[in-house]
This record gives C-alpha cells, sequence and structure tokens, in this order.
C-alpha cells in the first residue's frame, strides 16, 4: 500500500457535484493498493497514521497527533499512486489492484483506521470521478509504502 498523507485545515471530496466527504482539520490520505497487499500493509499504515505526530503543539513544534488534536480524516482511493513512468510518457498502472481486489482491502482500511481513530472517516467512493479540494496546512504532505518500511 501506498499513502500519501496531507496535513489539512480543510477539505473535501465530491461526487457528481453533491459533496460526498468533509474534514475540518485533519489528515487527507490518499490510498492505492496493489496486488500484492494483505491485512498485514492494512494494520501497520492505519496504526501509522492514527500515531503520526504531524500537527503543531503550543511551541510551534509537529508533536501532536490527529487524536490530540480532535482531527478528521478524508480517505480517498488512488490507484494512480502505483503508476509507472519508466517507460516512455504512458503511465502504466499494471501494479494497482484490480477493483475484486481492491475494494475488499479499501473497506477493510476504513473499518481498521476507524478503529485505530475511535471515529468515523470520511470518504470518497472507490472508482468514481473525484474531485478533491484541500488547504494543505503548512504544508505537510509524506509518502509512506508498506512495502518499504525499514
Amino acid at each position: 500500500m501506498r499513502a500519501v498523507i496531507q496535513r489539512a485545515s480543510e477539505a473535501s471530496v465530491t461526487i457528481d457535484g453533491q459533496v460526498h466527504g468533509r474534514v475540518g482539520l485533519g489528515l487527507v490520505v490518499l490510498l492505492g493498493i496493489e496486488e500484492a497487499d494483505d491485512a498485514t500493509d492494512i494494520d501497520w499504515l492505519c496504526g501509522k497514521i492514527a500515531r503520526l505526530r504531524i500537527f503543531n503543539d503550543d511551541n510551534g513544534l509537529m508533536n501532536r497527533s490527529l487524536t490530540e488534536v480532535n482531527g478528521g480524516v478524508l480517505l480517498i482511493s488512488q490507484f494512480t499512486l502505483h503508476a509507472s513512468t519508466r517507460k516512455g510518457n504512458r503511465p502504466s498502472f499494471t501494479r494497482a489492484a484490480s477493483p475484486d481486489v481492491a475494494i475488499p482491502l479499501y473497506e477493510q482500511f476504513i473499518a481498521t483506521l476507524e478503529r485505530a481513530l475511535g471515529q468515523a472517516v470520511q470518504v470518497g467512493e472507490f472508482g468514481a470521478d473525484m474531485k478533491v479540494s484541500l488547504i494543505n496546512d503548512g504544508p505537510v504532505t509524506l509518502t509512506i509504502d508498506t512495502k518499504k518500511r525499514e
């Protein structure tokens, strides 16, 4: 699994002109799932996201987690995170999981992250044409790949 995590002061996802999910202070997590991913990737990444200390404390240092600032999460499926651009100029998405593999893992990811945070997670719609809007606070943007834990 590969995630792009952005600290946001506000964010939303719109599908067919309707707001589908929205958070104030919190994180926008773009999640890419590949064929080799499984429950161990989900558990590790959800734990990492829940414990990330990337919100400022009273001294302006990134020292607080999402739960410490009472923040929300907007989770968006993003198969393009597994794009390969090695050959030519047209990206290849062969590493991205097919929907029959990715959808159950995505749903399991949502449930696991909600348990880790003790709150509901706002989501887009798997496979939909989504418009994501956010104010990246900082800006703070991190990438995490479960296949590169070391």
